[in-house]
Parts: structure tokens; sequence; C-alpha cells
């Protein structure tokens, strides 16, 4: 094996060794995905029906709307993620943790949803 392919590979593992994410990520992704549901949410409050009858101005609310489902959405997840492992344990079964599991997406949802 020449000097060169050695030095490659060698170069490829360093790239690919894995890097432990920090410690408050988690926290910061969570206030991130709020900040931008509620950014949204008001966003689409400050809109007026009767400015929605000419299409120009629809690119602002709908994208404040899809904005704000995929951060409500990737929130709601992250929030039932971090408790996973103690609903596993509570759980005698594989049902009762699928059943736990969505009640807590059910409750996080509602937490979310506006007026919720």
């Amino acid at each position: 094996m020449s000097a060169g392919a050695h030095d490659f590979e060698a170069l490829l593992r360093e790239a690919l060794t894995p890097v432990d994410p920090p410690a408050d990520l988690a926290e910061r992704l969570e206030v991130t995905l709020v900040n931008l549901t509620e950014l949204a949410q008001d966003e689409l409050d400050a809109w007026e029906l009767s400015a929605m009858r000419d299409p120009r101005n629809w690119a602002r609310p709908a994208a404040a709307a899809v904005v704000g489902a995929s951060a409500g959405t990737a929130l709601v997840v992250l929030r039932v993620r971090r408790r996973h492992r103690s609903r596993k344990q509570q759980s005698s079964n594989l049902l009762e943790l699928a059943e736990r599991t969505l009640h807590d997406f059910a409750d996080e949802a509602r937490h979310i949803l506006p007026g919720g």
C-alpha cells in the first residue's frame, strides 16, 4: 500500500470519528422550536382576512403556517421522545407503551396549539 493511500485512510478515519453533541443541545433546540412556533403564530394573528382576497398576500401567512406546523410537530416529537425511557419502564407490554406514547402526543399537542 502506498503512503498516499495510507494517509488518505487515516484522514478518513479522523474525519469520521463520532462527535458527542453539546450537553444542552436538546434544551437549545426546544427553545428555538418554541420561539419559531410563537413567531409563526404571531405572524398569523397579525393578518387580516380582508387582505387575503389578493393572492399576492398569501405567501407570508402560508410560510408562517408551514413554519409553525413544522416547528410545533418537531417540538411535540422532541418532548415525547424525551419521556420515552420512563414510559417504557412504566409499561408492562408493547400495547401499553403505545397507548402511553399516543396519550403523551395528544397532551403535548394540546399544550402547543393556540388556546390549548
